[in-house]
């Protein structure tokens, strides 16, 4: 199994170290899906991490090694020029172009993607962990 995991995802991984996305970073790191991700989604990430309110919760040190890991350990696939679904916020269409480029569920907790569903591989972080 492919998965793309939204940058909430992956943020709330580390908030929460007992969380649905901590279980989901886990169970990549044991080898039971491959983790998509791609030039845009680290930016994005990079980019949170910098937030002032994250920065309280997540060191540096802390954020550059998972940034670090993605890179290394994920599969990095090129962002597709654009996909055949969009998202009512155009910042998360290459999400959907992503997963859809690369065969990949996309998993994340935001309610507009989540909206999307029922026409395309998404799912929440409970419900992915589960299917594992």
């Amino acid at each position: 199994m492919r998965a793309v995991l939204d940058v909430n995802v992956l943020i709330a991984s580390l908030l929460s170290p007992r969380g649905a996305p901590a279980r989901a970073v886990a169970r990549w790191q044991a080898g039971e899906f491959e983790l998509i991700v791609s030039d845009l989604l680290l930016k994005e990430l990079a980019r949170a991490f910098a937030y002032p309110k994250l920065r309280e919760r997540i060191s540096p040190a802390s954020a550059k090694s998972f940034l670090e890991l993605l890179r290394e350990a994920g599969v990095v696939a090129p962002d597709p020029a654009s996909g055949s679904h969009h998202s009512p916020d155009a910042k998360d269409d290459y999400l959907l172009a992503l997963a859809e480029a690369e065969r990949a569920v996309l998993v994340t907790g935001a309610a507009q993607l989540l909206a999307l569903a029922a026409g395309l591989p998404i799912l929440t972080v409970r419900d992915f962990v589960e299917s594992l």
